[in-house]
């Protein structure tokens, strides 16, 4: 009696191996590839849902559907004109074909590995056969300044033919090329840092900061330059009002003047002594503006001066 209960434990155990070992879930983030004795069985499986295996001969091999990360080694590449950077890059990729990505790569750490071949080759030949300015620009930019200062920022921005992102679409189409039958495809690829080395960085940081102290002093140049003009057209305009102004206080002083003698002539003409005060006042402004203390003059007896003079005494 014990040794059929017995039995029956080891059949029940047995099956419940049997049927644990021949069911498999695919999850909607897998993909299996089942093999036989570590050859591959059959088509790739896909679609997620439950499936069926002969239980100890075959195994499933689960690999990731969704997008994965390459991240490149920092690596020292010489440029087309003689510059020595780093250039640190990643990539992001998927595996669309298990089947042959299992036969030619096996499994993830295997497919890292020829990556880092393909991409980091494409990368030192496209950096190599470019100038530094192609791998750090995108595009050809326009200052916005205007005068001398816009020709110097215009000069100093050498004109590029591909650009950054040109040079990154064609590593990653040549890439792709390579990896056409791994079963595997890279979706994107970028530069994360481009850097100079250390012994030509504080080169082109000197080189940098004299060409913006050049900019600089053409800038405060032109601004002395303007400075000057406005000076210059202030002073102009300054001499031009007082100029004016005089023109008209003259013409002022020349009609009050002028009204002045016409009350004179017409004062004069009433009377003898109207005369008489009108020639004594000529007179004595005469006298107000030609002698001071210090003057001496000689002056004849038939002079209207000395008659007045000559009376006062």
């Amino acid at each position: 009696m014990k040794r059929n209960k017995i039995g029956l434990i080891v059949i029940l155990f047995l099956a419940f191996i049997t049927v644990t070992g021949s069911v498999y879930v695919v999850d909607e983030t897998e993909q299996v590839v089942i093999t036989q004795f570590g050859k591959p069985v059959g088509d790739a499986v896909t679609t997620p849902g439950l499936n069926f295996k002969v239980p100890f001969i075959q195994t499933a091999n689960y690999f990731e559907k969704r997008f994965m990360e390459w991240d490149g080694d920092p690596n020292q590449i010489p440029t087309k004109d003689k510059k020595y950077i780093f250039v640190d890059t990643y990539a992001r990729w998927q595996i669309t074909d298990p089947l042959q990505f299992f036969k030619r790569l096996r499994n993830e750490m295997g497919a890292q590995s020829r990556l880092d071949d393909i991409l980091d080759g494409e990368t030192r030949d496209f950096i190599a056969n470019h100038n530094l300015i192609e791998a750090v620009r995108t595009s050809n930019r326009q200052p916005s300044s205007t005068g001398v200062i816009s020709e110097l920022i215009g000069d100093s921005l050498e004109q590029i033919e591909v650009g950054r992102e040109k040079i990154q679409a064609m590593i990653l189409q040549q890439a792709n090329e390579q990896t056409a039958d791994l079963g595997v495809k890279i979706m994107d690829f970028r530069f994360k840092r481009i850097n100079y080395v250390e012994d030509v960085r504080t080169q082109v940081y000197e080189r940098m900061k004299s060409e913006r102290y050049r900019i600089a002093d053409k800038f405060r140049s032109e601004g002395q330059g303007e400075a000057s003009r406005i000076n210059g057209e202030k002073e102009r305009e300054l001499k031009s009002i007082q100029s004016e102004a005089f023109r008209q206080a003259e013409e002022i002083m020349g009609r009050a003047d002028g009204e002045a003698a016409s009350i004179y002539s017409s004062s004069y003409n009433k009377s003898a002594a109207s005369r008489s005060l009108y020639s004594f006042m000529k007179s004595m402004e005469t006298f107000e503006k030609t002698f001071d203390e210090k003057t001496h003059v000689i002056l004849s007896t038939d002079s209207e001066l000395y008659k007045y003079l000559k009376s006062s005494r």
